[in-house]
């Protein structure tokens, strides 16, 4: 890093974390598709009322993993690798607790937890099926973000791309056999997405297997002090899909009101597609990470500056190729997860994707921006533009756009709450810019 240019550090950690969080957005949207074509609209209506616990899920396992390792990244920049080899091993015993944690509630809640989500009716029945399923495999999915994390701030994204790629190709290939051949429903899908972890934390270990690892576990209790840390400065992560949960949540119970199920069917598409274009935001935020992180550790904060600005033009060249694509080709994507050809789901889908996916160049501004932050250890600013766009903007303005609006209201609420955030956003960046101009100019 320190003799490489920014731009060619930046696109590598980049390159490959947003590869591999396509790869694992891909969990969700192969179990979209396979449950769309092989289990039909009821199917498609389960699988998006189990979305937000999915969303916990992930994002409990980044907010560990990512602030972890952003203080991981931190200490080696300063050569305190003993104090970071202390901080991995807390993020591995609370993933671990955390993933008991989730299995359990997978074990013993899983009907009761699907009840509060908005299930009813047969719909009940397959929502807790596939929910009660992953859960089962929750310690996997957060030993499996710990590890990717730490692996991608030790020097090696390559690695963590692989493995989440690999596991991705796992899901797919699962899905197919176990929806259709098998014949084995959502029970089968969620089986395939759980499966695809633990390839991952298999993969993982090549890292220490080839002994790139500058990081270990010692012999050392977890420490809450250091969970606090991992807490605070991984807390974006966590709220970015958190607020992805609560947002379909509360967007399901105001679309069932408004169309009933099939209204649910139709978001679940637009949902899970965004999900993917999110986490390519996602993934340049995740590269940009260890990028700033090393660099502020090493006293290069014009370079932290420059990889910044880098990271934000990506992401809004890509929001806007997203949208474009959207736009121009809204009806076919929306059949590939009709297999009725219901013409009201149709109907309310592609109208909503017209409007859903403007906010995506403001989102990218925002979990980037949001990212940064927490990379150079500032973790309230972080904090507060996670929470502006998951929670303070985007709720109120579901409910009441969609009081004056109906369904177009629903659809608006998400760009305009990206857009009072990314002014909010812009604003704290050019607060951080203008108190440190003597070191960025």
């Amino acid at each position: 890093m320190q003799t490489a240019s920014v731009g060619k550090t930046f696109l590598r950690y980049t390159f490959f974390s947003v590869l591999g969080m396509v790869g694992i957005s891909c969990y969700i949207l192969a179990d979209t598709f396979f449950i769309a074509r092989g289990v039909g609209r009821d199917g498609l209506t389960a699988l998006n009322l189990a979305l937000p616990a999915y969303s916990v899920l992930h994002g409990t396992g980044l907010m560990i993993g990512m602030g972890a390792a952003t203080r991981f990244s931190l200490l080696q920049g300063r050569g305190e690798t003993e104090k970071g080899n202390r901080v991995f091993t807390s993020a591995l015993c609370f993933a671990l607790a955390f993933g008991v944690l989730y299995l359990l509630c997978g074990l013993f809640l899983a009907r009761p937890i699907s009840y509060a989500l908005g299930a009813r009716g047969e719909v009940l029945d397959m929502t807790a099926d596939y929910l009660g399923t992953f859960l089962k495999f929750s310690p996997a999915f957060m030993v499996n973000n710990v590890m990717l994390c730490f692996i991608r701030n030790d020097k090696n994204p390559n690695l963590a791309m692989i493995s989440m790629l690999s596991g991705s190709f796992l899901n797919i290939a699962l899905d197919y056999v176990f929806v259709f051949p098998c014949n084995m429903g959502m029970f089968g899908a969620a089986l395939a997405t759980g499966f695809a972890p633990m390839l991952g934390v298999l993969l993982s270990s090549v890292h220490f297997l080839q002994r790139k690892n500058t990081f270990r576990l010692v012999c050392a209790l977890p420490s809450f002090r250091h969970l606090g840390d991992m807490c605070s400065l991984g807390v974006s992560s966590f709220i970015t899909e958190l607020s992805s949960g609560l947002v379909i949540l509360v967007f399901n119970v105001i679309i069932l009101r408004l169309n009933g199920d099939v209204g649910v069917a139709a978001y679940g598409v637009i949902a899970n597609i965004s999900l993917v274009v999110l986490s390519v935001f996602t993934g340049i935020a995740q590269g940009l990470q260890p990028v700033v992180s090393r660099y502020l550790g090493q006293g290069e904060e014009k370079n932290a500056a420059k990889a910044m600005k880098l990271a934000l033009l990506t992401a809004a060249g890509f929001a806007l190729s997203a949208y474009l694509f959207g736009a121009l080709f809204a009806n076919p994507i929306v059949n590939i997860f009709n297999r009725d050809n219901d013409a009201q789901l149709t109907q309310i889908a592609v109208h909503g994707l017209y409007l859903y996916f403007a906010g995506f160049v403001f989102a990218g501004v925002n979990i980037v921006t949001a990212v940064y932050f927490g990379g150079i250890d500032l973790p309230r600013e972080s904090f507060a533009i996670s929470l502006m766009r998951g929670f303070i903007f985007i709720i109120p303005a579901a409910f009441a756009l969609s009081a004056l609006f109906d369904m177009t209201g629903v659809w608006l609420s998400f760009p305009v709450a990206e857009i009072l955030t990314a002014c909010a956003a812009v604003f704290l960046l050019r607060r951080h810019r203008k108190k440190n101009r003597l070191r960025l100019s």
